[in-house]
């Protein structure tokens, strides 16, 4: 079995552990292999991407149709000499 040590606890953080594994009758390190049993042995939720949340909240709203401007000859460079 592998182990791990974790540096720089907060001390409230630690205290809750403390309290949780006492009212359940185990060590706090078996509290805390159970916690990190339970949350990672969720199913992963599925990656979202920010525009399709905002496609999904707009589009029942309807599109919008945006006038093109023409376009122009490229314009020369600028020299800088």
């Amino acid at each position: 079995m592998a182990s791990i040590t974790i540096r720089n606890l907060d001390e409230g953080l630690k205290q809750k552990l403390r309290i949780r594994a006492a009212e359940r009758n185990h060590s706090m390190e078996d509290e805390a292999r159970d916690i990190l049993r339970v949350a990672l042995a969720r199913e992963p939720v599925a990656g979202k991407h920010v525009v399709d949340a905002i496609r999904r909240l707009i589009e029942p709203l309807g599109g919008v149709d945006l006038a093109v401007p023409p376009r122009g000859p490229m314009r020369k460079p600028p020299r800088f000499t």
